[in-house]
C-alpha cells in the first residue's frame, strides 16, 4: 500500500420501506458485487455536497434532505478509507443507471434477505447499520 492519504466515502442508504437501493459493480474494483450508491468525497466538497453529486451522477435523482447514519473504516490492498454513509428517505426524480460503463443495474432488496456477493468495502457500513450504531472501532 503504497498510498499514505486516508480516502473518503460518501454512501447513501436510499430506503423504500424496509427495502435498500444496491447496484451491481461494473468494469471496476469489486466487479459483480452489489453495492450502496455513493462515491469519493472531492476537494472543497461538503460531505452532503458529495452525497448529493453523487446520486446525481450515478441515480439521475435529487435529494434534499440526509441525515448522517454511520461512520466506517476500511483497510484494505486499495488504502484506509473513511466511510460516510448517509439516510435519504426522499428523492425527487426516477432512480436511473446513469453509468452504465460502471454499473450494470440498481435494485431494491430487503433489508432481511440482501445480494450476495456485496462489495467488501461496504460490509461495515452494513454490519454497523445492523448493530445501530454510528462506529464502529476495530473489530
Amino acid at each position: 500500500m503504497d498510498n499514505k492519504r486516508i480516502k473518503i466515502g460518501c454512501e447513501v442508504f436510499i430506503k423504500s420501506g424496509e427495502a435498500i437501493l444496491l447496484g451491481k459493480r461494473k468494469n471496476c474494483y469489486g466487479e459483480g458485487t452489489w453495492a450502496l450508491p455513493g462515491g469519493h468525497l472531492e476537494y472543497g466538497e461538503t460531505l452532503i455536497d458529495a452525497a448529493q453529486r453523487e446520486m446525481k451522477e450515478e441515480l439521475g435523482i435529487d435529494v434534499s434532505c440526509m441525515t448522517l447514519l454511520t461512520v466506517a473504516e476500511n483497510i484494505d490492498e486499495r488504502g484506509h478509507y473513511l466511510h460516510l454513509s448517509f439516510l435519504a428517505e426522499e428523492f425527487i426524480g426516477e432512480i436511473q443507471c446513469m453509468e452504465p460503463d460502471l454499473c450494470y443495474e440498481w435494485r431494491f432488496f430487503s433489508l432481511s434477505d440482501l445480494p450476495s456477493p456485496f462489495f467488501k468495502s461496504h460490509e461495515k457500513i452494513l454490519k454497523t447499520y445492523f448493530q445501530k450504531v454510528l462506529y464502529l472501532g476495530k473489530e
